[in-house]
């Protein structure tokens, strides 16, 4: 009797519950083309020349495309070799230094090298060239050179090439002209090898040539001399590096026999301490 009773009643319960589900499944949603369609959105007004000026204000002369086309003059002075030399045979001072002032395309050039020993200047140049570069790596300079030091003075024309060969040598070549039919060839190279980001091992090599006799300067005819010197400095800074190093130098052929003569040495070895500074 009570088994009986009991199925009735549960399915009275579950009557609601199932309706409420039946309602649920029956309630309809709005498809894509019944939802409302966003409000178009209103053009960006163009901005007024009061609007441009304010964003875009003068910069006082700041705007870089005023400066474009111009070409600003420039000035350097490095002191590539400013050394104190001593050798079994006495020490002195030696300079090379390079300076230029122009701007990219043509450019003022001074160059100068020599020794002091015995507070006199036993040989030395100055040379002043113009100078215009030959694509990104080479200048062409000519000008002229006035020798110093020992003997008469001499004075030459000057035109070579100067700037970086293949694997970052810096070259200097220059070829003069002097009175009496004078010939003369300078070559100079020189390579940087970074040790670290501030110790630099350089080593150079110089040779000059000469096409005639100049017995008053007691140079001769052909490879005249040349030197070789390997020079390790530490940059404190890019501008300045104090350096240490070892210079070996010699005199060839007639300008050799000359030195003989003269009772000079005919190949001298030095130990070098300088610094190199640029400005």
């Amino acid at each position: 009797m009570m088994r009986s009773l009991a199925l009735p009643a549960l399915l009275l319960a579950a009557a609601p519950a199932f309706a409420q589900h039946e309602h649920h499944q029956s309630t309809p949603t709005p498809s894509d083309a019944q939802r409302p369609s966003p409000a178009p959105r209103m053009p960006l007004p163009t901005p007024t020349a009061e609007e441009r000026a304010a964003a875009f204000p003068d910069l006082g002369g700041m705007d870089m495309r005023d400066h474009m086309d111009e070409d600003p003059l420039v000035a350097t002075l490095l002191f590539d070799q400013l050394e104190w030399r001593v050798s079994e045979h006495g020490e002195g001072l030696a300079w090379n230094l390079r300076g230029w002032i122009g701007g990219s395309r043509d450019r003022l050039w001074l160059r100068s090298e020599g020794e002091r020993r015995d507070g006199n200047t036993a040989h030395g140049d100055i040379e002043l060239l113009w100078g215009r570069p030959r694509g990104p790596w080479w200048d062409v300079v000519a000008g002229i050179r006035h020798d110093i030091g020992e003997g008469p003075t001499r004075e030459w024309l000057a035109i070579g090439v100067q700037g970086m060969a293949p694997y970052k040598f810096e070259v200097e070549a220059t070829a003069y002209l002097g009175p009496s039919g004078r010939t003369a060839l300078r070559a100079e190279a020189e390579y940087d090898v970074l040790l670290t980001n501030r110790l630099v091992l350089q080593p150079s090599l110089e040779v000059e040539l000469h096409g005639r006799d100049d017995r008053e300067r007691g140079i001769g005819s052909g490879l005249s001399e040349g030197e070789l010197g390997l020079r390790l400095r530490y940059e404190v800074r890019r501008e300045f590096a104090p350096y240490a190093g070892y210079v070996w130098s010699r005199k060839f052929g007639k300008t050799a026999g000359f030195a003989r003569a003269g009772g000079e040495q005919v190949a001298d070895r030095m130990w070098v301490a300088g610094v190199r500074f640029w400005f």
